[in-house]
């Protein structure tokens, strides 16, 4: 897995856990969602995204997006 796929899974899967718990817990976990969104957005614009410092660290290889 590269750095790329593994931003998008964490990406979605932090919105899914996120809308699970809008569900479970409090509508409030809709700023999770938000933020996540968010952090997207800027990082489609800007190229920095704060999870590929931590992939980089973690040792996955680069992709294409995030070179």
């Amino acid at each position: 897995m590269n750095i790329d796929r593994a931003v998008f899974a964490m990406a979605g899967t932090m919105i899914l856990v996120s809308l699970l718990l809008v569900y479970l817990v409090s509508p409030m976990w809709l700023w999770l969602t938000a933020f996540v969104g968010a952090n997207l957005l800027q990082s489609a614009f800007t190229g920095f995204c704060p999870a590929v410092a931590i992939f980089r660290k973690l040792g996955l290889a680069p992709g294409k997006a995030f070179g």
